[in-house]
């Protein structure tokens, strides 16, 4: 049960991009019963861009109490999340913005909140997401 588990944020410019990495990340997160995730991308309009509203919404989807991981792919997605956070009243308590890359750090925060990781693992697993290596 989800229910105790860190919840996760996927904050992307686009729609389309923010749903794909939540899709990968629940595939390759091994199935099962899964920490909640949720994809917040785009524009108000739909179109390219960020919406503060968006990203409410999806915190307060996932928040199950123990705490919300936000991963976000660019600079004013970066902006939009601090300034929520900034503001103290849109995002649910224990929300934090982590510093990590898009879609690795995706999977190993599924993967982590999902093993019933709190926060602080949820947050280092995704940020670690870094040093992995291609070559």
């Amino acid at each position: 049960m989800s229910g105790d588990r860190v919840g996760i944020v996927l904050v992307s410019h686009s729609a389309a991009v923010a749903a794909a990495v939540a899709e990968l990340a629940r595939g390759l997160a091994g199935g099962g019963d899964l920490a909640p995730v949720a994809a917040a991308g785009g524009g108000p309009d739909g179109g390219l861009g960020t919406s503060a509203a968006l990203i409410a919404a999806a915190a307060q989807d996932v928040d199950a109490g123990a705490g919300v991981a936000v991963l976000v792919d660019l600079g004013s997605a970066v902006l939009t999340v601090k300034a929520l956070l900034a503001e103290g009243d849109e995002l649910p308590e224990g929300t934090r913005l982590v510093d990590a890359p898009f879609v690795e750090g995706a999977v190993a925060a599924l993967v982590t909140a999902s093993a019933g990781g709190d926060l602080d693992a949820v947050a280092a697993a995704a940020s670690e997401a870094y040093a992995y290596r291609k070559v």
